[in-house]
């Protein structure tokens, strides 16, 4: 099962994250199929980038999102707006 997560980068004490499209069984760290966007918490407002056709079009095909994902989608569909 595919699943859409968040791919954690960059250093200890300055990550940012990738949403990425990978299988449920690889590890967080592991292959991933594709890049949606990213995710930088480390500024105020957080700077969010993610591509939401494609992640449309990836729950449309039987992709499940995670919780926080699902959510940094919505904040992104509401910038675009």
């Amino acid at each position: 099962m595919l699943k859409i997560r968040l791919r954690r980068m960059g250093s200890r004490q300055d990550p940012f994250y990738r949403v990425v499209v990978s299988e449920s069984e690889s590890t967080p760290r592991g292959r991933f199929v594709e890049a949606l966007g990213t995710y930088d918490p480390g500024y105020e407002p957080a700077k969010i980038h993610i591509d939401v056709a494609k992640a449309d079009a990836w729950i449309k095909k039987g992709a499940h999102a995670s919780e926080t994902v699902r959510s940094l989608i919505d904040r992104a569909r509401r910038v675009q707006a």
